[in-house]
């Protein structure tokens, strides 16, 4: 069966790298009897300066016909911060209902993390983040703000429905990934009591339907110590919208940094969208010395999800490859230019 991607290359470098992920998609669709069906959308800095427009609820109704949507990176030093990420990524990500985001921290080489003595067996985990509550949910204002006096709040919001339905997503992620069948919970339960008592609940009852899965529960900045030291105890860890977005910057930068990280935006039942972490870099766009590989790692994600995981897989061994042999772009020890490299994945893509 077809499946529509939208293409939103954003800004900066984003334009490069995600058309080297269609360059890899191509491939693999014609070696493979995937059908792939793109289609460009022209979001970011150059159509908000242009329009005053964001992501309009056309574009909206428009994306809701495709399967996923394929993002390459949003922000632009001729806009103030805030704006086009608030209103591209995070816009997207509510109006779609994107509540889970699915971060792995996957060391490829050894030679890439900065961590002494550990290497791809002990780097391997899954951090499945809560998206559309918590802190992140803009629920929050302004008292005298300017003057003396002011007060600002900002609330963390967590619902039954939410917490419950990124647990028992969790859970049902490790069950199957099937590396060490554990999920552990990452919280700060001894400061927040009553938003983390929630979770605690709910991760004990939605645990029950999963006895083959083991239970364990640690706080934010005890894991924050031990994926530096011990990153090998975590196989799938399940937290709120601030902690994730926190230990999965960590995560990034010891399987590697952020040229190698990728983030799934999922709605299990509806759109989700793929997106390399790095940000725009604005300073190298247009130089075509960008790494693309987060973007080829988001684009395999991408077809994981989608239900085509051998496939998936096969961006992934040349990924290795690439790395292996020396075929990156100077920022991982390689001499290849962006082109290069989606060019030197093609050729290897088997």
């Amino acid at each position: 069966m077809k499946k529509k991607i939208a293409i939103i290359g954003g800004d900066g470098i984003g334009p490069e790298v995600t058309k080297q992920g269609v360059k890899v998609l191509e491939k693999l669709d014609h070696i493979s009897g995937l059908s792939f069906e793109f289609e460009e959308f022209s979001l970011g800095a150059d159509h908000y300066l242009e329009t005053g427009e964001l992501v309009t609820d056309e574009v909206k109704a428009d994306l809701a016909d495709f399967d996923a949507i394929y993002l390459g990176a949003v922000g632009d030093p001729r806009v103030k911060p805030g704006i086009l990420e608030h209103g591209i990524l995070l816009d997207l990500r509510f109006s779609f209902d994107q509540y889970i985001n699915l971060r792995p921290i996957k060391l490829l080489d050894e030679k890439y993390t900065p961590l002494k003595g550990k290497g791809p067996k002990d780097i391997d985990m899954v951090i499945v983040r809560e998206n559309t509550e918590g802190l992140y949910s803009g629920v929050g204002g302004f008292l005298k703000k300017g003057t003396k006096d002011e007060v600002a709040t900002q609330e963390m919001i967590n619902t039954y429905k939410g917490v419950e339905r990124v647990i028992r997503y969790a859970y049902e992620y490790a069950q199957k990934r099937n590396k060490e069948n554990k999920l552990t919970l990452c919280d700060k339960s001894n400061v927040l009591t009553y938003a983390h008592d929630l979770w605690q609940r709910v991760f004990k009852e939605v645990g029950k339907d999963f006895n083959s899965v083991q239970q364990h529960h640690m706080l934010v900045d005890a894991i924050t110590m031990k994926m530096v030291r011990n990153p090998e105890i975590f196989d799938v860890v399940v937290t709120g919208n601030m902690f994730g977005d926190i230990i999965t910057d960590l995560g990034a930068e010891i399987q590697g940094g952020m040229g190698m990280a990728v983030s799934g935006n999922v709605n299990p039942n509806g759109v989700s969208m793929f997106e390399p972490v790095h940000g725009s870099a604005p300073d190298i766009a247009g130089q075509n010395k960008a790494n693309p590989l987060a973007a080829l790692l988001a684009a395999s994600m991408m077809v994981e999800v989608l239900g085509s995981p051998k496939e998936a897989a096969k961006i992934d061994k040349a990924i290795n490859l690439s790395l292996e042999k020396g075929q990156t772009t100077v920022d991982m020890g390689g001499k290849l230019s962006t082109d290069e490299v989606g060019d030197y994945i093609c050729s290897v893509l088997g």
